[in-house]
């Protein structure tokens, strides 16, 4: 059991190494804003490509892809009624929470937890998919439109296909459905990019800790304290009854889509609310309680189903 820490370890290392950045502020005060920029404009597409490019295109299309979307929107939809009707927040804050309540770290977490947990690194790839082909292109929008002040069907299509996330997951995908192995010329400089995203992500995650106490910010306690509580503890609930009695599932598929439920926060809801400057306090906070709450979550729900 102590295995499955390594990938929380790894995290865990890279985090710290960010925070002791931002401490001695070694890379100045344009570190945060420069580094998101370069995850989400170039090392993040890259990633998303060769990780789905890799992938088996039957696991990408398995039973557990429409487990984990029921599971996934269920949090989005509980989460977004409670901030948006009963909080009253803006339609941007709202958007970054629900990520934060419902799509999981299923790429720098997922996979290494999946190997150690699972026995298999290729359960995310479903899960990734999922949320890089329908989730982002929809947050895209969504954050394009409140962050412009204005909206257009043309201008919506047009800057959500040019968007680099969803060019990069869509080559992937297209990439494994038709096939093509890709030649070392092609694949190794891609990889070679993509590895660099998982601990800049991380070292930028850090450097942003440094100075904030969690749940410190006045007015934005319960929205962390609701996304965290969906995402530890009821979207794993929903995806284990899905699986188990709308499914129907063997008991090796349930463990799957149970333990991907319980997944952190995926570090790139804190790369969106950089990016366009809103609800980062939320993303925040929720990717660090998420982070440390789900290793208790994850080694019972594996002794429990396991």
């Amino acid at each position: 059991m102590w295995e499955s820490l390594t990938g929380f370890v790894v995290v865990g290392v890279a985090i710290l190494v960010g925070w002791i950045i931002g401490r001695i502020d070694l890379l100045g005060e344009h570190a945060r804003p420069v580094l998101a920029r370069l995850t989400f404009f170039v090392l993040s597409p890259f990633l998303l490509f060769v990780v789905l490019a890799q992938a088996d295109v039957r696991g990408l299309f398995s039973a557990l892809l429409p487990v984990s979307a029921i599971a996934a929107v269920a949090i989005f939809l509980a989460y977004g009624l409670i901030a948006r009707f009963v909080w009253h927040r803006s339609v941007g804050e709202t958007t970054i929470g629900a990520l934060a309540a419902g799509q999981v770290n299923s790429n720098n977490i997922g996979i290494p937890l999946s190997l150690y947990l699972l026995g298999s690194a290729a359960y995310p790839a479903p899960v990734i998919l999922l949320q890089l082909l329908a989730f982002t292109p929809v947050t895209m929008v969504i954050m394009d439109a409140v962050t412009s002040g204005r909206s257009s069907l043309w201008r919506t299509i047009t800057r959500t296909a040019t968007n680099p996330i969803v060019l990069g997951s869509l080559l992937g995908t297209l990439v494994s459905v038709s096939g093509v192995t890709l030649p070392p010329i092609v694949i190794e400089p891609a990889l070679l990019i993509a590895n660099a995203c998982v601990p800049v992500l991380l070292i930028s995650y850090g450097i942003s800790l440094y100075g904030q106490r969690v749940l410190s910010a006045p007015g934005r306690r319960r929205d962390v304290v609701l996304a965290s509580s969906l995402k530890l503890f009821v979207m794993p609930l929903v995806a284990w009854a899905t699986a188990q009695f709308l499914f129907g599932l063997d008991r090796h598929d349930v463990l799957v889509v149970t333990v991907l439920a319980a997944l952190p926060t995926a570090q790139n809801v804190f790369n969106y609310s950089q990016r366009f400057g809103i609800g980062e306090t939320i993303a925040r906070d929720t990717v660090f309680v998420t982070t440390v709450g789900c290793v208790p979550i994850l080694i019972g729900i594996t002794l429990l189903l396991g």
